[in-house]
Order: C-alpha cells, then sequence, then structure tokens
C-alpha cells in the first residue's frame, strides 16, 4: 500500500520537525541528508528504524520535544536487552485515546458497557490504554489490572461486566476458572478484547465456548503508542488500521523490499502525527498481510491480517527453520489435544545432537500415547522434524497473567 498525498505531507512534517532537534533521529537524518518526503521514491531512502535504535539511544534519545512538553513515558514489556523508554505529550496521550476509543467503537463496544481491564498498569502501555479509550468513550472502566482471579471472578459477576479486556493468556485462564467454578450462568459478559499476544484458533476457540462471547483481535505495540492502532470487526476477517495516524507498509523481512498488498511479511509502521517520539519505517518483526479491497462491515480504513507470529521467533532445529505457529497447526489437527503447548530445545549428553520437546494438554477422554504417536508423525511429515511429545491433562502446564513463554532454548545452558 503506497502513501497517500496527505500522508505524504505529514511524513514530510515529522521529518522536517526531528532535523531541527538534536534526537538520534534528528542527527541522524542530518547525516544523511534527508530533508523532507515529497514522493514515495523519497519515502522509500528513509532507512528502517528499530528497537536496537530505541536501546542504543536508551533512555530519551529518541525524544524530539522539549522535557517541558513531555507528560508520560512508558517502557516496552520486553524482557531481553536495555529497555526501550517512550516519551508522550499530552496529544500524544489524547490520540492514543481517541484510537483506543475508535477500537471499541469498531467492536460494537459503547458508553452503556462496563469493561474489566485485565492487562498491567505501570510502565507497560496495555492497562492505561485500555483505561484511557474507556474513558474516551464514556463506558464504564473497571481497572482490575492482572492476577487476583478471585477479585477478578468476583468483580466481573458483582458489577455485571460486559467487556473483559485481555491477553489471551489470562483470558484462557479465566475462561477455564468459570468453567471449574460452574459461573458462567453467573456472568454477563458480552465481548473479548484481546490482545499482546499471538493466539491460536484453539485457544480462540475455547475461550469463545467457555465464556459465550464474540472475541476481538487488537494491536498495537509500545513504540508505536501502545495497543489500540488497530482491532477486528465482527466479520472477523483482519484488523482494521488507523491510517490518519500511522502509515503500514508490508516488508520481505530478509530482503526489506516492499511486497504487494496481499502478501505476507514483516509489519513496518510510521507514526504520522506523533510528537514525544515519532518514528519512521519502525520494523515491529510482527508477521502479517495488508488485506486488499473493501471489508463488508462497511468500515473503510484498512486491514491487517492477524498476527502469525514474529520473524525473530523463529528457531532452529536439525536446520529445519520453525516457527511456533506451525506447531500450532499441527496440534489443531488432532481431535483433543488442547490449545497450550510449551517447547524447549534441549541437546543430548550423549549424542550432543539437538532434541526438540514439545508438551501439549489433551481432553481426558483421548488416548494420551496416541495422539503422541499421531502428533509425531505429522510433524515428520509437514515440518520435516520429530519432535518428541509429552501429552499431559488438561490445565497441567502453567498459565499467565500476562504472555505465555512458549519457547525455550536450552542448549547453551
Amino acid at each position: 500500500m503506497l502513501l497517500t498525498e496527505k500522508q505524504l505531507e505529514l511524513v514530510d512534517k515529522q521529518i522536517k520537525k526531528l532535523i531541527k532537534t538534536d534526537s538520534f533521529y534528528g542527527k541522524k537524518y542530518r547525516e544523511l541528508g534527508i530533508e523532507g518526503c515529497k514522493c514515495q521514491e523519497d519515502f522509500d531512502k528513509i532507512p528502517f528504524s528499530s528497537k536496537d535504535d530505541l536501546r542504543f539511544s536508551y533512555p530519551l534519545g529518541i525524544q524530539a520535544v522539549d522535557d517541558k512538553d513531555v507528560v508520560r513515558i512508558h517502557s516496552s514489556s520486553g524482557t531481553t536487552g536495555r529497555p526501550v523508554i517512550i516519551p508522550y505529550t499530552k496529544k500524544d496521550v489524547d490520540d492514543w485515546a481517541t484510537m483506543f476509543a475508535r477500537c471499541y467503537q469498531t467492536a460494537g463496544i459503547c458508553n452503556t458497557d462496563r469493561i474489566q481491564i485485565t492487562p498491567g498498569y505501570g510502565l507497560w502501555t496495555a492497562g492505561i490504554g485500555f483505561q484511557a479509550g474507556c474513558e474516551k468513550l464514556g463506558a464504564m472502566a473497571i481497572p482490575m489490572g492482572p492476577g487476583n482471579t478471585d477479585k477478578q471472578l468476583q468483580m466481573m459477576i458483582d458489577l455485571k461486566s460486559t467487556v473483559l479486556c485481555a491477553t489471551s493468556s489470562y483470558a484462557l485462564l479465566l475462561s477455564e476458572e468459570i468453567t471449574k467454578r460452574g459461573l458462567k450462568d453467573h456472568i454477563f459478559l458480552k465481548k473479548g478484547v484481546i490482545g499482546s499476544e499471538r493466539w491460536s484458533e484453539k485457544m480462540r476457540n475455547t475461550i469463545k465456548r467457555n465464556l459465550g462471547i464474540s472475541l476481538y483481535d487488537i494491536y498495537g505495540l509500545t513504540e508505536i503508542y501502545g495497543p489500540g492502532i488497530g482491532i477486528s470487526c465482527d466479520e472477523n476477517n483482519g484488523m482494521h488500521y488507523w491510517d490518519d495516524f500511522v502509515y503500514i507498509e508490508i516488508i520481505d523481512p530478509e530482503t526489506g523490499k516492499r511486497v504487494e498488498d496481499g502478501q505476507s511479511g514483516e509489519i513496518v509502521i510510521t507514526t504520522l502525527v506523533k510528537e514525544g517520539a515519532p518514528l519512521l519505517r519502525f520494523r515491529t518483526h510482527d508477521l502479517s498481510r495488508i488485506i486488499p479491497g473493501d471489508c463488508p462491515c462497511g468500515c473503510k480504513f484498512p486491514r491487517l491480517d492477524i498476527i502469525t507470529g514474529r520473524s525473530d521467533d523463529m528457531f532452529k532445529i536439525h536446520g529445519v527453520n520453525l516457527f511456533p505457529s506451525q506447531i500450532e497447526s499441527i496440534l489443531g489437527m488432532v481431535d483433543g489435544i488442547g490449545s497450550e503447548y510449551r517447547i524447549i530445545l534441549a541437546r543430548d549428553v550423549e549424542t550432543h545432537k539437538d532434541v526438540l520437546h514439545i508438551s501439549v494438554e489433551a481432553e481426558g477422554r483421548v488416548d494420551f500415547a496416541e495422539s503422541a504417536k499421531t502428533l509425531s508423525k505429522l510433524a515428520k511429515s509437514k515440518l520435516g522434524v520429530t519432535p518428541k511429545f509429552a501429552v499431559v491433562p488438561i490445565g497441567t502446564l502453567s498459565r499467565s497473567e500476562k504472555k505465555t513463554k512458549r519457547v525455550e532454548d536450552q542448549r547453551d545452558l
């Protein structure tokens, strides 16, 4: 998708503002002789920005406004490497709330809804973004934050929450607890807004079945405001994103070349009006595609397909490149196998060969040993590797209140 004339004007303004500052990108663009952006060709010459840039310029090297204009900072929820610090102006905060309110409206959520917010607060962008959008919409915010499942369920029942906002991992945990405790007839939930991590179709179906609600994928990342720059609609065919605030292109993650609409690749985002820390051509590592054409729902904003994974989630075993999503596709082919799994990459101490261990959950009605054999055969035929599957009862694998870590590489430990 190429830039519109209006988007080109906004990018040009961003560059002209940046090169007047001593920020990391202001200096970089001046050194490269970048003075503006008048056409698509100019835009394509702008180098990609990355999380490494943000870590290098820690703590506030990417700040593009005076200190007096910064009203808040947020930090990436990632646990590896130097933290990423993002400064926000008052307008940035308000723009983010506006986008988030749009997300709620696109999901059919209105000011009479009661929105239970379980993502974390603090430096992470999640909880406060969900709340700001809720307040902008005029709905009732129930700012629970993560954890304390007993209290979550009590508030959900007593306050008659109609919307659940959560990571897919915590939504699954809550749905399982509601089922286990026989509380389904006591809740009033109608919709779930789920974000922060990619989730499988099996997990989606389990949550929908346990809670009896409609589910919506919400998209965003700390470096680009936070969650709320896009959401799926009732058509459940991609996520509408707000192209008056962000420009999205899809590139081949290996070559860096833009691909045609409809083709899969890495999402690259340019902020069009962000003040505190504008980012041009930021490589997200999220994998998706732009869906061509208009959505049957009538919304004219463009669409991204659901996130299929991350280019940096890939792991190699026996010379084969694999993504967690490929493992999920195998699990989805076997009756009785649940959505939860854990992958451990290890090295055999005797043969010194790499070993792929995968633990999965299954319903009690199926034969665990036979299910493991079936999964191994499918993996060998579909993926070219033969993992060692361990099938355990539903509920055995640990649940997370935030993001679930599904891959652990122990080969160099």
